[in-house]
């Protein structure tokens, strides 16, 4: 899948990504409105980690999905 679909659909994916990251709060998940970059940098923050491990993640999600 790509982004493209995530963000077309963010609502039904809003509650995949928090369940895949607890730490994110619906306010987060509001702000970042569906953008990919939002969300690595709210993983970079919640989580403590580098931005390219957090895209890593990300692309994991979505090869998944």
């Amino acid at each position: 899948m790509n982004w493209d679909r995530v963000e077309g659909n963010w609502k039904q994916f809003k509650g995949q990504i928090q369940q895949q990251w607890g730490k994110l709060t619906d306010d987060d998940l509001d702000k970042m409105k569906g953008t990919q970059t939002e969300l690595a940098g709210r993983l970079q923050e919640r989580y403590g980690i580098a931005r390219d491990d957090a895209e890593k993640q990300i692309d994991d999600w979505l090869s998944r999905h």
